[in-house]
């Protein structure tokens, strides 16, 4: 019977099988909008099996299906629809635009994903693919130009430089006034870096962050916004979400390689003359000079030849190269998914030994443990490192470059005897810096977060969420001893040799435990969130210095003289409560009121505890339209927001008086080996109280002609209160320099507008624009007490004005010029102003077939710079204006007879008399093409039969083009000395930005 059986078993099984492949076929069809466009990323799902796949950048798929099989076909913004494959193996499928389109799901505060139509404050979503076109390593410059509301700052084109962005206008006057960055909810440090002992500008931490990782960004740009955030979110809200995998997704690999040429952007400067004074030639050996005021090169003989002429800059600089390698894995199970990435990034700065590495590794896995309870956990790690010269004119070698002759030829390097050889006395010979100066930044950072989520009920939900940014950095600056600066046992650091080796250690944890709530009540959606936050956040500094270094080419601590150790730490902790109710009535109405009771450590001990919140409201007006006028309005919304904020931002430890290591005119203590305490000059102020921000926001939000064009519209006031400022001055009689006080108050309004547009829409060709407009207007209203001026910071000016040396004027402006016809100052007042008259992005994107190309242009009117690089070199008359060397007439007044000015002045004799800090103030106003774009897409028919699921090759320009027509600078966008409120504006001997072209092959298997 056995024997009987098993060939019929066998028979049956292959019959059956034969009977099942015969009830699967293949169907293939593309998914189009109303105007013939493929639909990209749209889900095909079989209804009873339930497997799927997706489409492709041109809306197609193909999949296995049984034989008249049901569809489900859908995609955000679209009428989701069931197909039947009865008889059919191509399908073609149109589908509507819905009213959801108008309703697209944005992360909020606290990471809570809520619809956008509903949103009674203004946030604006950069998508990754937005940030990665950028070709820009750091994510804050990324972003640039492209949000309204939101200032970005490069500082300079250092590879690994910092960034900084402040959103809606400085509102503090101590800090840096940027904006929280939060990644998937959980908040992360940004601070500036890495700065060592060489002088210019760090890292911010956000550069550790790997663009490729993002799926979106939301910017959250209100009070109202960000209440929820409690202090840390007073300034503005950038939030991060990462990529994720997707349950029942089949594994996708994606592999992207990029290369980078970089060109350093410089300054024009005179081609003409040599190195020299009053128009005689100084070789730069035996004569030696700072100045370029000698003779003509087109006529100077060297040894009864033409003197050749020499480019500093190709002397110096080189070409810049960049890559950056990425690869990445995701995929699902039944319940589960998972993303994993690696990317390497290594940029070759146009600076000598300036680089910058990145290694960074990403890992998300969520799953459902059981029917209602999911886990997310994903942690982040970099590693990298920065390798730079100083910049500036205390020790770095631009200062000098800028000022090389043409006549000078910089090598060799030395001497015959070993010695430093210089065109000039008391400067490193930029060429020597190179072998001899470095600054080293290395930091490990890691960045896990753990969400879980418990819904016991469908309109319920409990997350508690954990997570933590850890970095180290281990920072090492040294200088040989330079003779050119001074003898070996000089005071001076810079001549003796200088080792500073400086470790920090940052720890920073943050939970939240949220209760949110939803149900709908006939016409009533509610939603309920009550949460808890605790924060807290440990630094650690410790540094060594040695200097007068007794061992050549021996980078060491030990081999210095004089050496000295320091510590200092810090510690921080919050407490938050916090609650939100949104009510919606009829999909027209929205309320949303926020309140949250916030804690802090580094406050007084009555104050510590403080309320703020917000209340805001939409009225969505389309929906009381008649149907007819739809085709035209699709959507109409008007909201109005009013919030008030509270902001802890000053250090800890500002409440008490502390003892700190007592000085002498010779040094600093142990003094015969006894060290010495003594009280800080800087007096605690026990009574510390919070900042307050009260804003009110009014905004327009529409979508026209099938939402074709899409306008959004905002206007804000906003008002600071009780402004903490550190080290105000007091009376000496008090026995303190000063104190900190609770006692300013500045105040911003300004305008946001976006604008999207989709002109063209067919079956091969589309092109959509995006527009965003900003203008700001902000005042210091007050400081202190007797205090009308700090710094840059003017009361009923402002904020960060330029204060300075300014030229005599006449009662109508016209400028007043002595009897020697040169102009002469009058005082001390405002010369300028660095916040911009507005600001805007155009974006326009075209797409044809297979083939896109995107192309961005950046808009600055006005933001006056002080440019630091034309004050050293009309001095010395590297610059460009210093070519014409004719005698000039100044259009002034005399100030010997009153009358119009006759005499004219020697230019040298001009040039370097006229040192005034108004003379070198520019309008910093720009028009740049930051990002031109183009890719090809190869179609998917073409891969059908190869393992490569996609493929695409990019080729990406930057700073192709900057139009700047009152500086006279490479480019105004730059913030010379870093991300501090005092940087912004200065251009001064920073490595040069650069301009950029990137090749790029993504691969998708």
């Amino acid at each position: 019977m056995k024997k009987i059986f098993k060939p019929t078993c066998l028979v049956f099984l292959v019959l059956f099988c034969k009977w099942t492949m015969a009830q699967n076929k293949q169907v293939t069809g593309t998914l189009t909008d109303s105007s013939g466009v493929g639909i990209a990323g749209a889900t095909i799902q079989e209804k009873k099996t339930k497997s799927f796949t997706t489409t492709d950048a041109g809306g197609r798929f193909n999949m296995q299906v049984p034989d008249n099989a049901v569809l489900l076909v859908s995609a955000v913004g679209f009428q989701p629809q069931e197909i039947s494959t009865s008889g059919k193996s191509e399908l073609g499928i149109l589908l509507k635009k819905s009213s959801v389109s108008l309703d697209e799901v944005v992360v909020t505060a606290l990471g809570v994903k809520r619809s956008k139509r509903n949103l009674t404050y203004s946030t604006q979503e950069l998508k990754g693919e937005t940030l990665t076109q950028a070709k820009e390593p750091n994510l804050v410059n990324a972003m640039a130009g492209k949000v309204s509301g939101v200032q970005i700052t490069s500082s300079s084109g250092t590879a690994g430089a910092s960034s900084r962005i402040v959103i809606r206008g400085a509102t503090s006057v101590f800090g840096n006034n940027q904006a929280l960055f939060v990644v998937d909810g959980v908040p992360i440090n940004n601070d500036e870096t890495g700065t060592g002992g060489a002088a210019g500008a760090g890292t911010n931490r956000v550069a550790d962050i790997d663009p490729a990782i993002i799926e979106n960004i939301t910017v959250l740009k209100g009070a109202a916004a960000t209440a929820l955030y409690g202090s840390s979110g007073a300034k503005g809200v950038v939030m991060v979400t990462t990529k994720a995998g997707a349950a029942e997704k089949k594994p996708v690999i994606n592999l992207t390689s990029e290369l980078s040429f970089e060109k350093a952007l410089l300054p024009e400067r005179q081609s003409k003359y040599g190195q020299g004074v009053d128009g005689v030639f100084a070789n730069g050996n035996e004569q030696k000079t700072s100045a370029s005021w000698g003779p003509l090169m087109d006529t100077l003989r060297i040894n009864g030849a033409p003197a050749p002429v020499y480019d500093p800059w190709e002397s110096f600089l080189r070409k810049g190269v960049t890559t950056n390698n990425t690869i990445s894995v995701s995929g699902g199970g039944a319940t589960s998914g998972y993303f994993l990435s690696y990317s390497h990034f290594d940029q070759q700065g146009v600076v000598p030994i300036n680089d910058f590495q990145r290694h960074s590794v990403f890992a998300k896995y969520n799953t459902k443990i059981y029917k209602n309870l999911s886990s997310t956990f994903q942690l982040g790690y970099t590693s990298s490192n920065q390798t730079r010269l100083p910049e500036g004119w205390v020790n770095g070698p631009l200062f000098v470059l800028m000022g090389q002759p043409i006549s000078w030829d910089p090598n060799p390097v030395l001497n015959p005897d070993g010695s430093q050889r210089l065109y000039r006395f008391s400067r490193n010979p930029p060429l020597w810096t190179v072998n001899n100066m470095k600054n080293d930044a290395n930091v490990n950072r890691f960045i896990p977060v753990v969400t879980l989520n418990y819904t016991p009920t469908n309109w319920l939900t409990i997350t508690e969420r954990a997570g933590a940014d850890i970095f180290t950095e281990q920072n090492n600056y040294f200088t040989a001893p330079s003779p050119a600066l001074g003898p070996a046992d000089s005071e001076d650091p810079n001549a003796s040799g200088f080792i500073r080796n400086a470790n920090t250690n940052f720890r920073q944890f943050n939970n939240d435990l949220i209760i949110n709530a939803h149900k709908e009540f006939n016409k009533f959606d509610v939603n309920v969130l009550l949460g808890n936050n605790i924060y807290s956040n440990y630094s650690q500094y410790m540094t060594i210095t040695g200097s007068k270094l007794t061992i050549g080419d021996f980078y060491n601590v030990s081999s210095a003289k004089d050496i000295k150790g320091s510590e200092a730490y810090y510690k921080q902790r919050k407490v938050g409560f916090y609650a939100q109710a949104n009510v919606e009535y009829n999909k027209l109405l929205a309320l949303s009121v926020t309140g949250r009771y916030d804690g802090s450590s580094v406050l007084s001990k009555d104050k510590q505890f403080y309320p703020y919140g917000s209340a805001a409201l939409s009225f969505i007006f389309s929906e009381l339209l008649p149907k007819s006028s739809s085709s035209f309005l699709n959507f109409g919304k008007v909201r109005v927001s009013y919030a008030t904020v509270g902001n802890d931002g000053v250090g800890a430890y500002q409440l008490g008086t502390p003892y700190i290591l007592a000085s002498r005119i010779s040094g600093a203590f142990p003094f015969q080996g006894q060290p010495g305490f003594l009280l800080s000059q800087t007096l605690g102020n026990p009574t510390l109280q919070n900042e307050r921000l009260n804003e009110f926001e009014v905004g327009l939000e529409t979508k026209f002609f099938n939402n074709r064009i899409g306008l959004e519209a905002s206007y804000f006031y906003r008002k600071s209160l009780d402004g903490i400022i550190p080290g105000v001055a007091i009376s000496g009689a008090t026995g303190y320099s000063g104190t900190t006080v609770n006692s300013a108050s500045i105040e911003n309004k300004g305008i946001e507008v976006l604008l999207n547009a989709s002109p063209v829409r067919s079956r091969n060709f589309s092109w959509d624009v995006t527009l965003n407009f900003t203008s700001i207007r902000n005042k210091v209203l007050a400081l202190s007490q007797g205090l009308d001026q700090l710094g840059r910071l003017v009361v009923g000016q402002p904020y960060n004005i330029f204060y300075g040396d300014k030229y005599a004027r006449t009662a109508d402006g016209k400028l007043l010029v002595n009897d020697a016809g040169q102009p002469f100052a009058d005082g001390q007042g405002i010369v300028g102003n660095a916040n911009p008259d507005w600001l805007g992005g155009i974006n326009n994107s075209f797409h044809y077939k297979q083939f896109s190309l995107d192309v961005f242009f950046d808009v600055k009117k006005g933001g006056d710079l002080w440019n630091g690089v034309d004050s050293y070199g009309d001095f010395y008359g590297t610059s460009k204006a210093t070519e014409n060397r004719e005698p000039i007439l100044l259009d002034g007044i005399s100030t010997v007879d009153n009358k119009p000015n006759t005499v004219a002045i020697r230019a040298q004799d001009y040039y370097r008399n006229n040192r005034l800090y108004e003379a070198f103030i520019q309008d910093g106003s720009y028009i740049k093409l930051r990002t031109a774009s183009l890719s090809y897409r190869l179609k998917p028919s073409l891969l059908e039969r190869t393992f490569i699921k996609s493929a695409s090759f990019t080729v990406t320009g930057r700073n192709l083009w900057i139009h700047s027509p009152n500086f006279t600078g490479a480019d105004p966008e730059v913030s010379s000395w870093g991300t501090g409120n005092g940087d912004v504006g200065v251009y001064a001997f920073s490595s040069p930005t650069s301009r950029s072209v990137n090749f790029s092959l993504k691969l998708g298997f």
